[in-house]
């Protein structure tokens, strides 16, 4: 963790963090159908409901299944209600989030909970290794987290990868995926939320020819497609409630149903999904189906946010500076500009800290938040001329929507001739890159005659 915490030391040796020596939270039902009941918890995070997955299962039927999730944090114990249905309440206050540091009573339902913070710790390992697959980190929070994608890639288990936006999720997929023994099988990726809902089946499970209007070819699905392999279903929390229900019959099932199509498909596909939100209180509010959350959170991974370990900052920095050397813009940057990065919150996460420092090295210069810095290397153009380049031509004579969108033409054309010359023309890779939807991309292509193959 980056910053010290009243419940969590961490010792050290030649060699660094080796483990972290944690005070549990003990949680006694003092009031409540459970009363009596005691349990002492070591985790970072800690979910109190009537689940069987919870951590502090209750069978209070005024708690939810998912009520409260208790995190610990630098300050304290944080406390987050899951949006349930009865609230979550310190004292006469009820919280949406609050952090404590001591004893406390919490009410939740009807049943009162005591939290309290044990003496004696317990001593955690965090493991060796300070990446996996293309994740970097030398904190406790990551090598403790690559210790776990370790544990579960070699399984076929179903896993959701919670997390904020920029986190890293897709990537987490991947890794795991590639220290699986479906390594050598198709990873595919669906966009559940960049994707019109009634093409989103059909992405899915495929149709036949005249299964609607513009299918005039079969074809297979992602399930299909990912045969022997991996499906990511990234940004799963958008998927609309109808079309949940078909994806639980398929996972529970391991068959797939084309549309128009009255046979159904087994396939052996693992699943991997993720979601910037929080999928509990989507659950919670009626907006996402309980058994297909519990049908995905087989196993589940949450991706820490990057003010959570701001320590491993500099090697991001030197791991992407090394990254576009290579590519033929070398660049440097001083101590006291990492310093100043690792003050920064990054709301963007790993992608908003890659994002500024690639402009900076494009620019020759570190844009907000944080200025100054970079030193170029002997070659690379100014940042003034490169600015100048960039520089938009406006024409007022013309009405303003037609200007507008022939300024987005130009862009579109010039950034998808720059990405695709980026990747040397893979598609994929471009894709991922620039966080858009493979159909969409292929359309800009289209539209601009810029498709692999498809030139002049």
């Amino acid at each position: 963790m980056s910053a010290a915490s009243p419940h969590t030391e961490q010792l050290r040796d030649a060699r660094g963090v080796v483990s972290l020596r944690r005070h549990p939270l003990r949680i006694s039902v003092t009031a409540g159908p459970d009363r009596k009941l005691v349990r002492e918890l070591s985790g970072e995070r800690i979910v109190v409901g009537t689940h069987e997955s919870c951590d502090l299962v209750l069978t209070d039927p005024t708690v939810s299944r998912q009520h409260l999730e208790i995190s610990l944090v630098p300050q304290g114990w944080a406390l987050c209600d899951l949006d349930s249905r009865n609230g979550t309440f310190v004292g006469d206050l009820r919280v949406r989030e609050v952090i404590v540091s001591r004893d406390t009573r919490v009410q939740v339902g009807g049943t009162q909970l005591r939290l309290e913070p044990v003496r004696a710790a317990v001593e955690l390992a965090v493991g060796d290794t300070e990446r996996f697959g293309p994740l970097l980190g030398r904190s406790p929070v990551m090598r403790r987290l690559f210790e776990v994608l370790g544990r579960i890639a070699p399984s076929d288990a179903t896993v959701l990868i919670t997390g904020e936006s920029g986190t890293g999720k897709e990537v987490a997929a991947r890794a795991i995926h590639d220290a699986s023994p479906r390594r050598h099988k198709p990873f595919v990726v669906v966009d559940c939320g960049g994707l019109p809902a009634n093409l989103i089946e059909s992405e899915l499970y495929g149709h036949q020819r005249g299964a609607f209007t513009g299918a005039t070819h079969p074809r297979d699905g992602a399930f299909v497609a990912a045969e022997g392999g991996t499906l990511f279903l990234d940004e799963l929390g958008e998927l609309p409630l109808e079309l949940q229900t078909r994806l639980l019959g398929v996972l529970e099932r391991r068959q797939v149903q084309p549309l128009g199509s009255n046979r159904p498909r087994s396939v052996d596909t693992r699943v991997i999904a993720a979601s910037n939100r929080d999928l509990r209180k989507e659950v919670n509010r009626g907006s996402f189906r309980a058994d297909l959350y519990f049908r995905l959170a087989v196993m589940n991974v949450h991706m820490p946010a990057l003010r959570e370990h701001s320590e491993d900052i500099p090697q991001y920095v030197a791991a992407m500076l090394a990254e576009w050397s290579e590519a033929g813009s070398p660049a440097q940057i001083d101590a006291e500009t990492v310093a100043r990065l690792q003050a920064q919150p990054w709301p963007g996460n790993v992608r908003e800290l890659r994002n500024t420092v690639e402009r900076a090295v494009i620019l020759g210069e570190l844009q907000a938040p944080v200025e100054a810095a970079f030193t170029q290397a002997p070659g690379q153009a100014s940042a003034s001329s490169a600015t100048e380049s960039r520089a938009a031509v406006v024409d007022s004579t013309i009405p303003f929507k037609t200007g507008k969108a022939a300024l987005i033409e130009q862009y579109e054309r010039s950034y998808i001739e720059a990405l695709m010359q980026r990747f040397g023309q893979n598609i994929t890779r471009a894709t991922r890159a620039a966080e858009i939807d493979r159909v969409y991309l292929l359309r800009l292509l289209d539209k601009y005659g810029l498709r692999p193959g498809r030139q002049g």
